[in-house]
């Protein structure tokens, strides 16, 4: 697998954050470093580059900060690369869909509220309580379906 990178149509700032409450200095140190990963990163890698500037922190405040974050929905997991990515529309409340490149890893959110609504309407037609949608959808990028 090649180097992974998440599309990001936008750079998010601090002022993107600025309405967000409960934002401490340590929870903004780990969304800056999940958006400047630029790709999926994991609660472990987060653990070490905050460690490696100089900031001691122990494995459940990263894990809690990133909870924090995905509540806010500042943040995306996605579920089969135990990973978290910055959420590219994070000025509105949505489902998130991601396209991951089994090639080269890039990853790229979508957000489409149609099927985010199909598929709420499908589970309440069976009597399932939905919770949470995460959807990801493995296959080739352009890039690497072009090679």
């Amino acid at each position: 697998m090649r180097n992974r990178s998440t599309t990001m149509p936008g750079k998010m700032t601090h002022t993107d954050t600025d309405h967000v409450g409960g934002l401490t200095e340590t929870r903004r140190k780990v969304f800056e470093l999940v958006i400047k990963a630029g790709q999926p990163v994991g609660a472990y890698r987060l653990l070490e580059a905050m460690q490696d500037k100089g900031t001691r922190v122990m494995p459940p405040t990263v894990y809690r900060a990133l909870n924090f974050l995905q509540g806010k929905g500042l943040v995306h997991r996605i579920e089969s690369l135990n990973a978290f990515v910055a959420c590219t529309q994070h000025e509105h409340e949505h489902e998130g869909q991601f396209l991951i490149c089994s090639d080269c890893g890039k990853t790229e959110e979508l957000a489409d509220e149609s099927v985010a609504d199909m598929l709420r309407d499908k589970a309440q037609a069976h009597g399932f309580v939905l919770q949470q949608q995460t959807i990801e959808l493995r296959g080739l990028c352009k890039d690497c379906a072009s090679e």
